[in-house]
């Protein structure tokens, strides 16, 4: 591989951006291409399905054998509210993957002791979101039931790219909070809400994994299949 192609994936790396490195077999001729243009590429679908499903491989086309190595950025999960739900979701999404901060101006609940290994701000999230700069391979959880801390949150994340977004709470308090974010002026028809797929669960364990459930599905397919 050239030091040119190494130092855009470094780059792309550190930027958080999304790209595929392309090698033709026969030749070992190299080429990379970034998520955002794929579409435009004689591989097209291929590179969708890498990108969407993280998935690297081998191709063949009319003209020859393809090695497509995806580089996505890391997943990320953005949870807001150190609640006992969170205590259930973390583990989870540990395994599945993601780099978890849990953000919660509650000192008493945002602690290393409730959380170990995990990234925890005792701060006010308008204050930190910011600088975590949300995009498209992150997950935004609201969980704290409060619209002090939930509400200015969910504005950040529908400004942001988030791959999916979801809010704690019945239908008819998540209806208060659609009409409320509606008054900040942003449209809040990407939160999942109530959140999580409709599985019946019942206690926090059985709730993250409808979360966790629903998460993957926006990820891998989206949630309008």
């Amino acid at each position: 591989m050239k030091k040119a192609t190494l130092e855009t994936i470094a780059k792309a790396r550190t930027d958080r951006l999304a790209i595929a490195v392309i090698t033709e077999i026969a030749s070992g001729e190299q080429e990379v291409v970034a998520q955002a243009y794929a579409y435009e590429h004689a591989l097209a679908d291929d590179l969708s399905d890498g990108f969407r499903f993280d998935k690297s491989g081998v191709v063949s086309t009319d003209n020859g054998e393809f090695f497509i190595h995806i580089h996505n950025p890391a997943l990320r999960m953005v949870i807001i509210g150190a609640v006992h739900i969170a205590q259930a979701v973390v583990p989870i999404a540990k395994l599945a993957g993601y780099d978890i901060t849990i953000i919660d101006p509650r000192g008493a609940f945002a602690t290393a002791e409730r959380f170990p290994d995990v990234d925890v701000l005792a701060e006010w999230p308008d204050e930190v979101l910011p600088g975590l700069k949300l995009d498209a391979r992150t997950a935004f959880l609201a969980l704290t039931h409060d619209p002090k801390v939930d509400d200015p949150s969910l504005v950040a994340a529908l400004k942001s790219e988030c791959f999916y977004i979801g809010a704690l709470g019945s239908r008819k308090n998540h209806a208060g909070r659609m009409e409320r974010l509606k008054a900040h002026g942003v449209d809040p028809s990407r939160i999942c809400g109530p959140i999580g797929l409709n599985i019946g669960a019942r206690g926090a364990p059985e709730i993250a994994i409808s979360i966790m459930a629903q998460m993957t599905k926006a990820l891998r397919l989206g949630l309008d299949t």
